[in-house]
């Protein structure tokens, strides 16, 4: 899979382990910056890394800030992203496996390394859960970003 890295000043400590893990998983990364520890502003780096979900150009993103909320609220704005914080596992999994997630939000300032490392390796081998409820579900939500983005 492709996949996008994007992360702003307070993300930028744990990109370099996010970016590492995703190439050890086999993995392409599409690096988005930033790659300097000075201040910017996250929703420009998460408007850009985003929005190659959304054309189609990257299968799915890493979004990295101090939080994870600056970003996923950001990624969300752009349509047909599915973002989400998640901090463990059976967050990272059951997001794509139910909700078919396609963006991962991080905060390099509540999690460590290793627990990034974990949580990437969940979201980036889950599956969507084709149709099963799940889906049937999905498509209320899609319907709705779909009247919305008109």
């Amino acid at each position: 899979m492709k996949i996008a890295v994007g992360n702003d000043h307070a993300g930028f400590p744990l990109r370099e382990t996010v970016i590492s893990k995703i190439k050890t998983l086999g993995h392409e990364v599409l690096d988005c910056g930033t790659t300097v520890p000075q201040r910017v502003d996250y929703p420009d780096f998460a408007f850009k890394t985003a929005a190659l979900v959304a054309e189609g150009k990257a299968d799915r993103a890493v979004l990295i800030c101090g939080s994870g909320i600056g970003m996923c609220v950001s990624a969300n704005k752009i349509k047909g992203i599915r973002a989400c914080v998640c901090h463990d596992d059976y967050s990272a999994r059951q997001g794509v496996e139910h909700d078919n997630l396609n963006v991962l939000c991080l905060g390099a300032r509540v999690i460590g390394p290793s627990v990034a490392e974990t949580v990437l390796e969940h979201f980036l081998g889950a599956t969507f859960m084709a149709g099963t409820r799940h889906e049937e579900r999905l498509n209320k939500v899609l319907a709705v970003e779909e009247q919305n983005f008109k």
